[in-house]
């Protein structure tokens, strides 16, 4: 699987590491960040099949 890097603040940093852990919603970061891309793209495919830009 291919790694990607990002920056981000650390507000955000501290606020994902809030969630991942054990007991928690997320096993590790790379979960909890592949976790919200997709559900990101799922809504920006929703948001382009309201406005006509894409045919299923």
């Amino acid at each position: 699987m291919p790694k990607v890097s990002v920056e981000i603040p650390q507000e955000l940093l501290d606020d994902l590491n809030g969630h991942v852990g054990d007991d928690k919603k997320f096993v590790n970061k790379s979960d909890a960040i592949r976790t919200a891309i997709r559900k990101m793209l799922d809504m920006m495919d929703d948001i382009d099949r309201r406005h006509g830009r894409i045919n299923d």
